[in-house]
């Protein structure tokens, strides 16, 4: 008879899944681990003997629940999707009314919603938690974002706080030095109740879609250096690495340092040099664009930054559409010092733009599906373990704590400050990739963002008047009460104009 020893099961021992649990472990928890094909099982504790906790393979899924505490907790870490339907359809019928089933993959939050409601008619609980930083930030300590019910959280959070990366709590700065069986200690937790049912992988998928966004933003100023300054990769890899001494510090700029510097171990030309141009993708950029849409809240650098993925992979097309199409045929002659110190401007100015966009996203949408969403703390969980951490977030705690009803990042007073002193660099770079014909989508689209968001009036009136014409659609007037439409008789001589 299995006795339940384990804190903790764990559902999927791929990569990541197998890096959860050593983190698990690492921190003293004892934990369950169950894979369908079992030799995997088998071979992954096997060459894990010395886990400060302890890693027990479970080779039946009745063993498996059987070995868990109660009220038990699962971790399920397979393909989302029928996947993850699969493997809840399998342990339905093996639990208790209290215990808790967490999926750790990159579910739609309409998927995580559903899973929740169906659950909690069986006496269930499901937490639907974003899961970021890589294969090593699950190692050493991921930024965790759970959602559903706040009682399952309170179960959770011993081992989600443990396991998380940390960060120091005066600076926001990630706190280094995690190795197998030494994890981090003291700092505060990158991890927090963010709101009920799919709110966690609500916020996990924005923050993929602003991860899009900053690699994008990042290989566009990569571009200018290339082709307006004629930069080898290793000059600009060392540029990055300068960046990240300031206010762009970030685990991206950092590695994107490290990517450009790196040599070719097969040809010994720059890396970068030898790599595709063809950049794929998972879907969460998408679903970040496309739900932007539904809402109606305006996230173009974001959406951007997806249509450059998808112009990449066209590389065929590309190739024969350069035979044909001809740009701009000149060399610059500028001030290259200034040049580069223009590229970083337009960098961060359109950085900011961006997590504008997706905290503006995040707070429709938690009037859309009903979550009460702490936008400071969120930000406070993207400073360590995740993909675009970075010291940048700390100032959007800042922002958000002086002020939590805040309608955009644009209207901090530290933000704002901040544009006004680069927007002639970043407005330079735009028009110099425009004169040149280097493709700068999102710096384009950021500074798009910008301008518009700061007119008090835009040209829509114009549009109004055309939707008016040709379909009746109706508009609002300037000198009437909001909400009141009218509509004029194009057709007639007089043209009467009539309230609706």
């Amino acid at each position: 008879m299995t006795t339940a020893s384990s804190d903790i099961g764990l559902i999927g021992l791929a990569v990541m899944g197998q890096n959860l649990a050593l983190n698990i472990a690492d921190h003293s928890f004892p934990i369950s681990v169950y894979n369908r094909t079992t030799s995997k099982m088998t071979e992954f504790v096997a060459a894990n003997p010395n886990t400060p906790g302890k890693l027990i393979g479970q080779e039946t899924l009745e063993d498996f629940v059987a070995s868990l505490k109660t009220p038990r907790k699962i971790i399920i870490m397979v393909q989302a999707g029928k996947g993850t339907d699969a493997v809840i359809d399998s342990l339905i019928p093996l639990l208790d009314k209290g215990d808790i089933i967490i999926d750790g993959g990159n579910a739609n939050w309409f998927d995580t919603i559903r899973r929740e409601k169906d659950l909690a008619a069986k006496g269930l609980r499901f937490v639907g938690c974003g899961v970021s930083g890589g294969e090593e930030g699950a190692r050493f300590g991921p930024s965790l974002m759970p959602g559903g019910a706040p009682e399952a959280w309170n179960e959770l959070k011993p081992i989600w706080k443990a396991i998380a990366a940390k960060v120091d709590p005066t600076s926001g700065k990630p706190l280094e030095g995690a190795a197998p069986g030494k994890p981090v200690q003291g700092g505060e937790p990158c991890t927090n109740y963010i709101g009920a049912d799919g709110a966690g992988h609500y916020v996990k998928m924005v923050h993929n879609g602003i991860e899009y966004g900053d690699m994008q933003l990042i290989c566009e100023a990569y571009d200018l250096m290339q082709h307006l300054l004629g930069m080898e990769p290793a000059e600009m890899g060392e540029i990055f690495s300068e960046w990240n001494k300031g206010v762009l510090d970030s685990f991206l700029i950092e590695i994107t340092g490290d990517v450009l510097k790196q040599t070719d171990p097969m040809t010994n030309k720059p890396f970068v040099d030898i790599v595709m141009d063809k950049a794929g993708q998972k879907g969460t950029g998408k679903w970040t664009a496309m739900n932007s849409l539904d809402l109606g809240i305006t996230a173009p650098t974001i959406a951007e930054s997806v249509y450059a993925r998808c112009m990449s992979s066209l590389k065929s097309e590309r190739v024969e559409a350069s035979k044909i199409l001809q740009g701009p045929n000149k060399n610059f002659n500028g001030n290259k010092e200034q040049m580069i110190q223009a590229i970083h401007d337009a960098l961060y100015c359109s950085k900011i733009c961006s997590y504008a966009q997706g905290f503006q996203l995040l707070r429709e949408a938690q009037k859309e599906y009903d979550w009460k969403l702490n936008f400071g703390e969120i930000a406070q969980l993207w400073r360590g373990g995740c993909i675009i951490r970075a010291m940048f977030l700390q100032k959007i705690t800042d922002a958000y704590q002086k002020n939590p009803e805040l309608p955009n990042l644009l209207l901090d007073p530290y933000f704002a400050e901040a544009i006004k002193a680069a927007q002639e660099n970043w407005r330079n770079v735009v028009m110099l990739g425009a004169q040149y014909g280097v493709p700068t989508p999102t710096f384009a689209s950021a500074l798009a963002y910008f301008d518009s968001y700061r007119s008090a009036r835009l040209p829509q009136n114009l549009l109004q008047g055309l939707r008016d014409y040709f379909g009746a659609h109706t508009y609002e007037r300037t000198d009437a009460e909001p909400g009141k439409f009218f509509h004029l008789e194009w057709t007639s001589k007089d043209r009467q104009q009539t309230g609706v």
